[in-house]
C-alpha cells in the first residue's frame, strides 16, 4: 500500500512538471549532470510531499510546482521572510502531528506490552521478579554466576512479541562477548539468575529495556524477548585482546 501511494504522488508530480518538461537525450555529460540536478531535486520534494501527506497535513501540488518554477525564474510572489516564516509555521503543525503519532504509538504499544506479559506470565514455567522481568528456565548450568563487571559470552536471539528478530533468527543464533553491565536492566538481571551452560528465556518489559523511546528496531514501549545461552563467564581482565583497546565488546542491545 506504501508503495503504491508513493508511486500516485510520483504520477501525480510527473504531470505536474509535464506542462514545463521538454524531452531532451541524455547523450553528453553535461545533459546527465543537469537531469540528475533535476531528479535530486524532486527525489527530495516528492519525499517531503510524501511524509507530510501521511501526517495529515495537506499539499496542493499545484502551488509546490510554481513555487519552484517561480524560484527557478527568480520572480517569487512571497518575500524571502515571508516564506521562511510559513515554513517555520508549517513545520510546528508537522511536529504537533508527528508528535501525536508517536503519543498514539506509544500508547498502543505499552498496552500490548502489558497485554503480553499477563498473558506470558500465567504460562507453566514462566516466573517473574520482582522488577517485572519474566523468565524460563530452558536448562540449568553448572558453572558461575556472573556478576555485572564480568565479561560474558553468550549464544542468543532478540526477538519482538510479534515474532520481528532484531537479532539473529529462528534458524541462527547470534554469538557476542561483552561487559554485564553494559547492557539493558533487564539483561543484566536475568543474567545474574543464570550459571555458565544455562539456557533461559527473557521477556523484557520495556521499563527495564529501551522505555518510551525505543531503540533503533525496538518500538517505544515494547517488551523484548530473548532466548540465549550463557557459554562463558570470565572475570575482568582475563581477556584482554577482547577489542585493540583492550576493552571488552558490548553487546546489542546495550545502555
Amino acid at each position: 500500500m506504501m508503495t503504491l501511494r508513493k508511486s500516485m504522488l510520483a504520477v501525480t508530480l510527473a504531470f505536474a512538471f509535464g506542462g514545463i518538461a521538454c524531452a531532451q537525450a541524455l547523450d553528453t555529460d553535461e545533459a546527465k549532470e543537469s537531469y540528475s540536478l533535476g531528479a535530486s531535486v524532486g527525489n527530495y520534494l516528492s519525499g517531503q510531499i510524501y511524509k507530510q501527506t501521511e501526517l495529515g497535513l495537506p499539499v496542493n501540488l499545484d502551488l509546490v510546482i510554481a513555487g519552484v518554477v517561480d524560484a527557478l525564474k527568480k520572480e517569487p510572489k512571497l518575500t524571502g521572510e515571508e516564506t521562511i516564516t510559513f515554513l517555520n509555521s508549517r513545520a510546528d503543525k508537522l511536529n504537533a502531528l508527528q508528535e501525536a503519532v508517536i503519543e498514539k504509538m506509544v500508547t498502543e504499544n505499552k498496552e500490548k506490552s502489558e497485554k503480553y506479559l499477563a498473558e506470558n506470565k500465567a504460562k507453566k514455567g514462566v516466573v517473574e521478579t520482582e522488577s517485572g522481568l519474566q523468565y524460563e528456565v530452558v536448562s540449568e548450568g553448572q558453572g558461575i554466576t556472573p556478576h555485572e563487571e564480568d565479561v560474558v559470552t553468550i549464544e542468543y536471539t532478540g526477538r519482538l512479541p510479534d515474532g520481528t528478530y532484531f537479532e539473529g533468527s529462528e534458524a541462527e543464533k547470534k554469538t557476542d562477548k561483552f561487559v554485564v553491565m553494559t547492557v539493558v536492566p533487564g539483561l543484566q538481571e536475568g543474567l545474574g539468575l543464570m550459571k555458565e551452560g544455562a539456557e533461559y528465556k527473557f521477556a523484557i518489559p520495556a521499563k527495564l529495556a529501551y522505555g518510551v523511546h525505543g531503540a533503533g528496531p525496538i518500538p517505544p514501549e515494547s517488551v523484548i524477548l530473548f532466548d540465549l545461552k550463557l557459554v562463558k563467564v570470565e572475570k575482568p581482565g582475563a581477556n584482554k585482546e577482547v577489542n585493540p583497546d583492550g576493552q571488552p565488546k558490548k553487546a546489542w542491545p546495550h545502555g
